[in-house]
C-alpha cells in the first residue's frame, strides 16, 4: 500500500476539496483513533507536507496520463478530482446545473486583471490605471464573489482595500496567485499609492510651489534695494551742500561790519 492510494481514497471519498494541512491531519489522527488498525496506518502518520504534496503530484499526473473523463486538480491550494469540460452536457441534464451567470464585461475584466495583479488595491489606484471610473465595476465583481473587501488602506478617508477571493481561483482554475500568467508591464506601473499616509515629507501642493516660486523670483534682485537708490548718493548730504559756505557767516558780512 502506498502513501498516493491513501490520498487518492481520501480525495475521492470527501465530500470537499482537501488541503494538504487536513490530509496530514487524517493520516496522522487515524492511528490514535483506531488502535486496532495501527499495524496498518501508523507507518503513514508522520508523512511531511512535501510527500503528500508530491504524492498527489504523481497521482495527478498518472490520471492525466491514463486520459480519463476526470483528473485530480488543485484548486485554490486544495485538492479534490473534477470531471473534464467535454463531458459537462451530460452532467448538467444529471444535476440540472443552475445556467451559468452572463459573461464578465471586457471593462470588468481589465479590472479584475488590475486587482489580481495588484492587490490589495484602492478603488482609487484602480482608476489611475484605468483611466476611467470603475464603481459599477467594482460592485459586479463583489456580487459575482470574485473579489472582496481586504482590509482599509493607511491613508487619509481609511479607503478600501480589494483582493481576490478562493472563489476567483476556484473560477479559473488556479493552485494559486502564482500560476497568474506573467504581466510583468502591469505591475511595473507606478502609482501614486493611495496606501502611503501624507507626512512631511511628502512633495508640497502646487500652491505652496508657486509660493516658493515667487519668493524666488529673479526680478526681485536683492541688490535693488529701495534704500540703496542710487540717486541717494551719499555724498550729496543736504547739510554738505556747497552753497552753504562756512565763511559765509551772515554775521560776519562786510556790509554790516562797524568800523567804530
Amino acid at each position: 500500500m502506498e502513501l498516493k492510494q491513501i490520498l487518492e481514497t481520501i480525495v475521492f471519498s470527501a465530500q470537499k476539496p482537501m488541503s494538504i494541512g487536513e490530509l496530514r491531519a487524517l493520516l496522522r489522527d487515524t492511528p490514535e483513533k483506531l488502535p486496532d488498525e495501527a499495524g496498518l496506518t501508523a507507518p503513514f502518520a508522520k508523512a511531511t507536507a512535501r510527500a503528500v504534496e508530491k504524492a498527489l503530484e504523481e497521482l495527478a499526473l498518472e490520471h492525466d496520463n491514463a486520459n480519463r473523463s476526470y483528473r485530480l486538480a488543485c484548486v485554490g491550494g486544495n485538492w479534490q478530482f473534477v470531471t473534464r469540460p467535454e463531458y459537462a452536457p451530460w452532467l448538467q441534464v444529471l444535476v440540472g446545473a443552475k445556467p451559468r451567470p452572463p459573461k464578465l464585461s471586457h471593462p470588468a475584466l481589465e479590472t479584475l486583471a488590475i486587482i489580481a495583479y495588484r492587490q490589495p488595491i484602492t478603488r482609487s489606484e484602480m482608476e489611475q490605471i484605468r483611466g476611467v471610473a470603475v464603481d459599477g465595476v467594482v460592485q459586479t465583481l463583489v456580487e459575482r464573489e470574485l473579489i472582496e473587501v481586504c482590509g482599509e488602506a493607511d491613508a487619509p478617508g481609511r479607503p478600501r482595500l480589494y483582493g481576490t477571493t478562493p472563489f476567483f481561483l476556484e473560477h479559473f482554475g488556479l493552485k494559486g496567485l502564482e500560476e497568474l500568467p506573467a504581466a510583468d508591464e502591469l505591475r511595473r506601473i507606478q502609482l501614486e499609492l493611495a496606501t502611503v499616509p501624507a507626512d512631511d515629507s511628502q512633495e508640497q501642493l502646487p500652491l505652496d510651489n508657486e509660493a516658493t516660486e515667487a519668493d524666488d523670483d529673479p526680478d526681485d534682485d536683492p541688490d535693488d534695494d529701495p534704500d540703496d537708490d542710487p540717486d541717494d548718493d551719499p555724498d550729496d548730504d543736504p547739510d554738505d551742500d556747497p552753497d552753504d559756505d562756512p565763511d559765509d557767516d551772515p554775521d560776519d558780512s562786510d556790509g554790516e561790519e562797524n568800523n567804530d
